[in-house]
C-alpha cells in the first residue's frame, strides 16, 4: 500500500495541509479570495458555495475573513477529508460544510448563495501529461479544458439569485472569453470582468 505523505503550506495566514493525492494548493489562488471578500462586503446576507474545493483554501481564506458560512464541494473524497480537516485546524468548523459529491447534486434545490468561487480544472485533456506531478483527475478539463468549467457555470446558475456573483479560475484570457461568452449568451450572466493571477485568470460573472 503506498505512503501518501501529509506536506502543508501557508497561504494568507492559513496552514493547508494535503499530499499527492490533492492538487497542491497555489499561493496565486488567493486572488480568488481577496476578490470574493471585496464583493461580499457590500453583498447581502447569504452562505458562499465553493466548487471544485480540493484541500479547500480559497474557500477557507474567505470564510476566515467575513462572517459567512461556507459550503466547499469536491468529487474527490480525499479532498473533502483535508477540507475538512484544515477547516477544523482553522478554527472554522462551525461555518464550513464539506460536501462529497458531483457539482449537479450537491447542492439541494432550495438552497441559495449569495457568491460562488470554483476554480475547477481547465488543462486540455492531451496537455495534462505536461504535469506529472498533479492528480490526473484534478486538473483534466476535457478536450478544449472547459468542461467542468461550464459545469460550474450552470451548477453556480441553479444555487443563485440576480446579482449572485460567481469567481471562475481558468488558465487563459481565451478560456476566459469562451466561458463569459457562453454564459452571457445563455441569458443567465453578466461579464463583470476578469483579474490576472501569474498563472491564471478569475472571471467575475453576476447573475442576470
Amino acid at each position: 500500500m503506498p505512503v501518501h505523505e501529509r506536506r502543508s503550506v501557508r497561504i494568507g495566514g492559513l496552514d493547508v495541509e494535503y499530499d499527492d493525492r490533492v492538487l497542491e494548493p497555489r499561493p496565486w489562488t488567493a486572488l480568488q479570495s481577496r476578490w470574493a471578500v471585496e464583493l461580499l462586503g457590500s453583498a447581502p446576507a447569504g452562505p458562499v458555495l465553493e466548487l471544485c474545493t480540493g484541500a479547500g483554501h480559497i474557500g477557507l481564506l474567505v470564510a476566515a475573513a467575513t462572517d459567512r458560512h461556507l459550503v466547499a464541494v469536491d468529487l474527490d473524497p480525499v479532498a473533502c477529508s483535508y477540507a475538512r480537516h484544515n477547516a477544523e485546524v482553522a478554527g472554522l468548523g462551525d461555518r464550513v460544510e464539506v460536501r462529497e459529491g458531483a457539482l449537479a447534486t450537491a447542492v439541494r434545490a432550495e438552497e441559495r448563495f449569495v457568491l460562488v468561487l470554483a476554480d475547477p480544472p481547465w488543462v486540455p485533456s492531451a496537455d495534462i501529461g505536461r504535469f506529472p506531478d498533479d492528480p490526473t483527475t484534478a486538473i483534466d478539463g476535457g478536450p478544449h479544458g472547459l468542461d467542468v468549467a461550464h459545469a460550474c457555470v450552470a451548477a453556480a446558475a441553479a444555487c443563485t439569485d440576480p446579482g449572485a456573483d460567481l469567481l471562475l479560475q481558468v488558465g487563459t484570457d481565451d478560456q476566459a472569453d469562451l466561458v463569459a461568452g457562453s454564459a452571457v449568451a445563455d441569458g443567465g450572466w453578466r461579464d463583470r470582468g476578469r483579474r490576472t493571477t501569474s498563472r491564471g485568470v478569475v472571471l467575475r460573472l453576476q447573475r442576470a
